[in-house]
Order: structure tokens, then C-alpha cells, then sequence
């Protein structure tokens, strides 16, 4: 049997393969599937992306997909307190990790269970794709809930600061607004908003289902045909998001002054959308400046004592992003002195580039990085989750293809091309006693 005939499976159509990851969509409904076997222990992952996230909100529901978040763990049709089948006591009973998460450009659900209960996994996910209950006698606690946490980050100087230089750097872009959302649509949006967003976007042909682990192809794919297959497509077509940010034209500047123990200074630029080539140097310059203690800025600004710790912020996302620089200052030291610092090894390496031995030591943190991605099924979708959220999930397969052909000539054109002043965003915190 030759290998396309392999693939074959009743219901299903083959789209592609890439890193030992199969990719099938459901015939029925147009739902994307991605499979990957991999038998070294008993456990299964399970995982539902859907293709939106805050950057499909506007003002007014702000935060509309992290509640539904929320929300979608209260009850289905199948699965809820009433029938003694919740989500929770469901999937828990069987010793299965659960949860989901939402960003920017996605949102997902999934579960890790024991590989024979993971029909069990599929039917829950399955029903809560079209028959979540959304109730607003739920809404109202779980705003509570939502409310505490987006009071957790407004207690957390780094969170506020970072929330802050991305509203300053983005305007018009929904990237704007933070994926919790603002205080006042939090507490405001009604259910009835809700139960719009969700049915306009959840559904099979804005969804992609993952399976990682020890499971079955043939006998999996008929599970997922069976309980999936049950929920058309949407009978309108996905709204699209198409607001661009304007070309910014010149630097801007954030300051945050409130109670706290710690400066920090944040140094953004914006860069372009994930799957744009220039991604991979600006992932590899990004480890040359800010990763461990050979780095650039650790060398220049941690080892004198003048910030306690640093990191890069340089997250692919579908449409841009943003290239930070976020350093943790010590007692008494100037924000302005650590600024320049860091603006003159961006210029440094703008005008001279590189050393070999530093892309060398970069390109080998990032194999790594990819290497841990792959320890075990949970890892591995949760990385396939974020490249299907820049729009392909091959970003994750030939990620390394791609850094390994890097040059010194690359980090300097990008360097020059981004680093900008006319790009710049930059944001302080000042702690007040």
C-alpha cells in the first residue's frame, strides 16, 4: 500500500505532513485536525484551538473571549451538574489535567488524560463547541472571577507596564487591548454579547482538534468524526479581522508611577506579522542580546549591579508584534542610564553586527528551546497551538530549518531594519513609596 493510500481515512480528507504531525480536515464540516503517535507513555492530549482570540474583540467587549473562557466549563447540553456529568468531576474522576487558555490570536481547551479515556475527552469538547450553555447566572460569578484576576495584574508592575507599552505602541490595532480586556467591559458585557461572539466563532471550520500521544490514528479520527461530525459548519462565513495599524512616525514614551518595590524599563519596536522570514533572526538576536549570562545586556547591565534581571519579549503573533527589552532595575539606579545602554548595543550591532560565536551560542539555546517543546504530548500541542495561532502549523515543524540557515548578515539587516528610533516604544515604571 503506497503511502498516500495510508492515509486515507473514511470522512476525512489528507491535507499535508510535516515533523511526523499529520494534518486531515473533517469532510462534513471543515474541521482541521492534527495527529501525532508517539507511544512512550500512556497518556493522550487532547486539545481544541479556535482560530480567535482578543484581537476579534472591540471596545465595549473587550475580554469577550477569555469570559467565555470561563463560561464554557459550566455546562453543555451532555455535560453539566444536572445530568451529574459537570466538565470538571467528568474529566478529573478519570485523573485527567484540564483546562484552557486564551491570547491574542486563539483561544484553546484541552485535556491530558489516561490514552482509554480519551473518547471521553473528545465527546466533551465536541459538545461544548456548539452547546455550551452560556447562562448569565453563570456570568455573573465568573466575572467576579475574571474581575480578581484582572486585579492581579493591575497589582503587578510588570504586568501594568507591559499592558501600557503595548496600548501606547498599537492604536488602531485590537493588540491595543490586553486579552483579560478592560475593567469596565468585564463587568458590563452582557450575555446576550456573549452568546454573539460565541456564535459567530465557534465553530468546526474556525476550529482545529490536536491529538498528541498514545492513541490510534484510525480508531481516533472515527471518535472525532463521531461526536464532531454531529455540528455543521457555520452557516456564515467567519468574520475576518482587517483593521492595520498606521505607520508610526515617531518614538513614544509611557510612564507608570505607583506604589512598588522595583524600576523597570521596557524598550519596544514594533516588528511584522509571525510568519513573516525576518521572524527567525529577529527569535536568534533576541537570545544574543538578553539570553544568560554571555548575553549582551546581562554583561553590560546585570554584572555591574545595575538591574537584578532582564529578558526579551519577541512573541510571533498572526498579524505584528513587538521586540522588548524589559529590564529589572536595582535600588537607586536611573532609568535613563540603563536605557541608553541598551539603545547602544542596539546601535553597536546595527553599525558593526555580530560576532560568529554569538549567533553560534543563540542558534544552540533555540535548539534546546525546540527540544523541550517536544517533551511530551502536552508540550508538543501546546507548541503547535501557538504556530497554528500565527496562521500554520509548520512554523513549528521547520522552525529550526529556518533559524539554522541564519546569518550574521541577517541579524544586522534586521537589526537596522527594526530597531528604530521611529519604532520605539518605551515604557518606565517608577516605584512610589
Amino acid at each position: 500500500m503506497s503511502p498516500k493510500n495510508k492515509k486515507k481515512e473514511p470522512g476525512f480528507k489528507f491535507i499535508k505532513a510535516s515533523g511526523g504531525i499529520e494534518e486531515y480536515r473533517l469532510s462534513s464540516n471543515g474541521l482541521r485536525v492534527l495527529t501525532l503517535e508517539e507511544h512512550s507513555a500512556p497518556v493522550t492530549t487532547f486539545m481544541v484551538t479556535y482560530h480567535v482570540g482578543s484581537r476579534n474583540e472591540a471596545i465595549g467587549h473587550t475580554g469577550a473571549t477569555h469570559l467565555l473562557e470561563h463560561l464554557m466549563f459550566k455546562g453543555s447540553k451532555k455535560f453539566n451538574k444536572e445530568k451529574n456529568t459537570a466538565i470538571w468531576s467528568e474529566l478529573q474522576n478519570i485523573g485527567a489535567q484540564i483546562n484552557a487558555t486564551t491570547w491574542n490570536d486563539r483561544t484553546n481547551y484541552f485535556e491530558v488524560v489516561p490514552s482509554e479515556h480519551l473518547e471521553r475527552a473528545i465527546a466533551i469538547e465536541a459538545d461544548r463547541m456548539r452547546n455550551a450553555f452560556l447562562k448569565d447566572e453563570d456570568r455573573q460569578p465568573e466575572m467576579t472571577v475574571v474581575r480578581n484576576e484582572f486585579e492581579r495584574g493591575e497589582n503587578n508592575p510588570f504586568d501594568v507596564l507591559d499592558k501600557n507599552i503595548w496600548a501606547t505602541a498599537y492604536q488602531a490595532h485590537p493588540y491595543h487591548h490586553s486579552t483579560i480586556g478592560w475593567r469596565s467591559d468585564i463587568e458590563n458585557v452582557s450575555t446576550k454579547r456573549l452568546q454573539e461572539f460565541y456564535n459567530t466563532y465557534y465553530w468546526p471550520n474556525n476550529a482545529t482538534a490536536t491529538v498528541i500521544g498514545d492513541f490510534e490514528k484510525k480508531q481516533t479520527l472515527a471518535l472525532i468524526k463521531k461526536y464532531f461530525g454531529e455540528h455543521g459548519r457555520s452557516q456564515h462565513t467567519i468574520p475576518k479581522m482587517y483593521t492595520e495599524e498606521p505607520t508610526q512616525e515617531g518614538p513614544r514614551r509611557i510612564m507608570i508611577k505607583r506604589a512598588g518595590q522595583t524600576g523597570i524599563v521596557g524598550i519596544g519596536h514594533k516588528t511584522p506579522e509571525g510568519l513573516n522570514q525576518d521572524t527567525y533572526a529577529l527569535q536568534a538576536l533576541g537570545k544574543i542580546l538578553t539570553e544568560g549570562k554571555s548575553s549582551r545586556l546581562y554583561k553590560r547591565i546585570v554584572d555591574p549591579g545595575l538591574a537584578t534581571s532582564l529578558f526579551m519579549y519577541d512573541f510571533p503573533f498572526k498579524d505584528c508584534g513587538m521586540f522588548i527589552s524589559y529590564v529589572f532595575l536595582t535600588p537607586e539606579t536611573d532609568h535613563n542610564s540603563v536605557e541608553e545602554i541598551v539603545l547602544e548595543e542596539y546601535r553597536q550591532i546595527i553599525k558593526e553586527g555580530i560576532k560568529q560565536k554569538e549567533l553560534d551560542r543563540a542558534k544552540a539555546q533555540i535548539k534546546a528551546n525546540v527540544a523541550f517543546s517536544r517533551d511530551g504530548s502536552y508540550a508538543v500541542a501546546s507548541a503547535l497551538n501557538e504556530a497554528l495561532a500565527i496562521g500554520d502549523w509548520t512554523f513549528y515543524s521547520t522552525f529550526m530549518d529556518h533559524i539554522i540557515k541564519v546569518s550574521r548578515k541577517d541579524i544586522q539587516r534586521v537589526a537596522e531594519k527594526y530597531l528604530i528610533e521611529d519604532q520605539n516604544t518605551t515604557g518606565w515604571f517608577i516605584p512610589q513609596n
